[in-house]
């Protein structure tokens, strides 16, 4: 498994030998510079794909040009690359990516009403042709047949998304969409063993719940209009992913622990918005549908059958939020301490200072004797934290039948 460790302080304790602390920063540092070469790389080839197809324009040219730059870098990986391989992949992506950015702008510019079908279907063939090649390694270029199906992924999803957009879907198949997408991108990022792919999983995942972002002047806006059914489905994952990673094999475990580890910081993102706001909870799921054209009669009609399902749908305070929010903090940094979960428990450290800072001007500014009663509530939490925790270790030497050094 992956850990945190200062090597100079295992060879000071004489855990590892100096000449393994070497070998583990060597490795390390070697790691970090792949990481960077590659960022690097893929962003010179996103943006000179974009470019060409920009400049171009014409989508004969752009098809010309991509198939050249296709065949000129499997060229490159087939004669074995050697020194020049980055570029053969590079000409190879670039290619695959004017052909594939290049048919997609020119069906949704051009061909609006098949867009959508052709898209889903055309992203699918390459999605799976692309995936078929790299598992067995048919292309000998992991790296380019890995990338070309995530286009295929994008083309494939994003034709889905267009058809629902152009023929105004909404409801059920909008969120069993946001779910495929979801599946899609974790399964594709596990495959390719590419965590960022698995991260971006969480996008669609809580877009099931209409759970987002927007942006307007000088203000970036995270919204959740059903806080606590999100928390609920993040909670969901979160407790799937810790499964999996206590059960399969770090390459698992890690996809596993980064998709666990957004789905906590969309759960918290949405118990600030509940502390702060309450919620009504499933009012715009099952509530009434706001009214397409808005008119004096259409708002006093939604107004009322809204009253209407408030009376009756449970309704969850921000006091309460506020309250059951930091006592699960609490908990989760004492349990990822516990565990060793140092990822969970920078999180909720975090999350707890938000916490206090948010209730500090929000709720409580102008009443210090709710600093003293939560302090002093705090004391005897935390020495009930250590006690526990010192019967923990006590447990572990009594079950394998070894003394404890305190007892």
């Amino acid at each position: 498994m992956f850990a945190v460790a200062d090597t100079d302080k295992l060879v000071d304790d004489g855990v590892i030998a100096p000449e393994a602390a070497r070998e583990i920063e060597a490795r390390s540092r070697q790691a970090m510079v792949t990481l960077g070469i590659n960022t690097v790389l893929c962003l010179g080839i996103l943006s000179a794909t974009g470019g060409l197809v920009l400049w171009l324009q014409d989508p004969l040219a752009v098809a010309v040009v991509g198939l050249l730059l296709l065949a000129g870098g499997f060229g490159i990986l087939a004669r074995g690359g050697g020194d020049l391989r980055m570029f053969g992949n590079a000409a190879a992506l670039i290619g695959a990516g004017m052909l594939c950015g290049g048919g997609t702008v020119e069906l949704v510019s051009n061909h609006p009403r098949i867009a959508g079908q052709m898209l889903s279907v055309l992203g699918g063939v390459i999605m799976a042709g692309a995936m078929f090649a790299f598992v067995r390694d048919l292309a000998r270029a992991p790296f380019v047949t890995g990338a070309v199906a995530l286009m295929g992924l994008a083309m494939h999803v994003g034709g889905l998304g267009y058809l629902i957009a152009y023929n105004g879907v909404s409801g059920l198949p909008v969120s069993l969409f946001y779910l495929y997408t979801a599946g899609l991108l974790a399964a594709g990022g596990w495959l390719l063993d590419v965590r960022l792919i698995t991260a971006l999983a969480i996008v669609p995942f809580a877009q099931m719940l209409d759970t987002g972002t927007f942006y307007f002047h000088a203000a970036y806006v995270f919204y959740s209009p059903e806080s606590t059914l999100s928390i609920l489905q993040m909670a969901v994952l979160l407790a799937a992913c810790l499964w999996v990673a206590g059960r399969y094999g770090e390459r698992s475990a890690r996809h596993a622990r980064i998709l666990a580890m957004l789905g906590f910081v969309v759960a918290n993102l949405c118990a600030l918005v509940g502390s702060l706001w309450g919620d009504v909870v499933g009012e715009t799921i099952w509530g009434p549908a706001e009214p397409e054209v808005w008119s004096e009669g259409a708002w006093d009609a939604y107004s009322k059958a809204r009253d209407a399902y408030r009376e009756t749908a449970p309704f969850i305070s921000e006091g309460v939020y506020s309250v059951l929010w930091a006592a699960a903090l609490v908990a989760l940094l004492f349990w990822s301490a516990h565990r060793g979960n140092r990822g969970l428990f920078n999180a909720s450290l975090v999350f707890g200072v938000i916490h206090a800072y948010t209730q500090m001007f929000e709720s409580f500014g102008d009443e210090p004797l709710a600093y003293v009663i939560g302090g002093l509530a705090l004391i005897p939490i935390a020495w009930g934290m250590w006690r526990f925790d010192r019967w923990i270790k006590a447990q572990a030497p009594a079950a394998s039948g070894v003394q404890h050094p305190d007892g």
